[in-house]
């Protein structure tokens, strides 16, 4: 067997710098080219790198930085020589092997679309389908908790007494139990009552909590226009919606996170898709509580078209420009207001309150203005 010649290459004028990836120590050494590559410290013990394992690492313009698969992770040799960057490139017929190939990038490009249409896919149909079995499922005590909070949250900005006038207080509760029996809704699994404020508005809370604002009691005409948006609520009540739409709304923000990563600029597209997945879902809950609350006026023998009046008579015609009808989290009023219109049925049913009760009914918060 002949003997395997060891090839020291010319001097080098510019150094070449050895880090050990055991310490930040800068070490100026010499290479010897053998049956494998020896990077020699003056003093020092020398380190054999082969050939198979040495790998190119990214570098400056001018330096060749090697590493080897066999040494420290952070291990670096620094060439500047060109010759003699030449002379070890020679030596290692594995240097770009680790290197993404246009087949390995076309591959990670196809995944990554894949993995793209996966989540957006989970999006659109994977969580609402979630959202929609798990909402339910949901323990009534934790449900509550979570009204509670949020509870508190409302009353801090629009009043924190509620109206208390007895006989307005009489009235509300006995629209209120109307629409529950109507709703099929147990007795114990709603609080309703109004809120002195001047925004004419209405919502329901997780855990049966169901508020009118005194803003939207004074536009009101009649005891059916408030009995529909009522119902309306019930209507988020009965189909848990606000659980609904606490699920959705994580499940959403975190899966379309995870599409556009955390990279600058990304927040405002995670927003914007965030804002159209959302309002779109939004809609759709608004639209079946709208249905409920036309088949809960049916059944009480009143029309349900007064409500949407009420609602018109608020806001007034929304109807825009594309981006903001589909940006839009409730339909449009106008179309509503078509909708019930299209229901409406000559009265069959009872008054909902006598004329003397709903006029204590709307004097509820007293004569007050806030």
């Amino acid at each position: 067997m002949s003997d395997v010649s060891t090839e020291a290459p010319a001097p080098s004028a510019k150094p070449t710098v050895f880090f050990d990836g055991v310490s930040s120590r800068r070490r100026q050494v010499t290479l010897t080219l053998g049956d494998a590559l020896e990077i020699v410290e003056e003093g020092g013990a020398p380190v054999r790198w082969a050939y198979a394992d040495i790998r190119r690492a990214d570098s400056p313009a001018g330096v060749l930085r090697l590493a080897s698969t066999s040494a420290p992770p952070l291990a670096r040799l620094e060439i500047r020589d060109a010759a003699l960057a030449a002379d070890v490139t020679a030596h290692c017929l594995h240097l770009d092997e680790h290197q993404t190939s246009r087949r390995g990038i076309a591959k990670i490009v196809g995944w990554s679309v894949a993995a793209a249409v996966s989540i957006v896919c989970v999006v659109l149909f994977g969580v609402p389908l979630a959202a929609d079995r798990l909402a339910p499922l949901v323990p009534k005590p934790v449900e509550r908790r979570i009204g509670d909070a949020a509870e508190v949250q409302m009353k801090t900005i629009f009043g924190r007494s509620v109206c208390e006038d007895p006989a307005g207080k009489a009235a509300f509760t006995k629209l209120v139990n109307r629409l529950r029996d109507a709703a099929g809704l147990d007795d114990d699994s709603m609080t309703a009552g109004v809120l002195p404020t001047s925004v004419p508005n209405a919502f329901a809370l997780p855990g049966g909590k169901v508020y009118v604002l005194r803003g939207l009691l004074d536009k009101a005409q009649s005891p059916d226009e408030l009995a529909g948006i009522l119902a309306h609520e019930l209507g988020h009540l009965k189909h848990y919606d606000n659980m609904r739409g606490l699920i959705y709304n994580g499940g959403t923000s975190f899966l379309i996170g995870l599409l556009f990563g955390d990279v600058t600029g990304s927040s405002a597209v995670i927003f914007a898709s965030r804002s159209l997945v959302e309002a779109s879902y939004s809609r759709e809950a608004e639209t079946a509580a709208d249905t409920f609350a036309i088949e809960i006026m049916h059944k009480l023998g009143r029309s349900p078209k007064p409500a949407a009046e009420l609602m018109f008579r608020i806001t007034g015609k929304e109807g825009g420009s594309g981006l903001t009808t589909i940006l839009a989290s409730h339909p449009l009023t106008e179309d509503r207001l078509a909708r019930m219109t299209k229901e409406d049925r000559p009265t069959s049913g009872p008054p909902l309150l006598t004329d003397k009760e709903w006029q204590a009914l709307k004097g509820i918060c007293g004569s007050g203005k806030i």
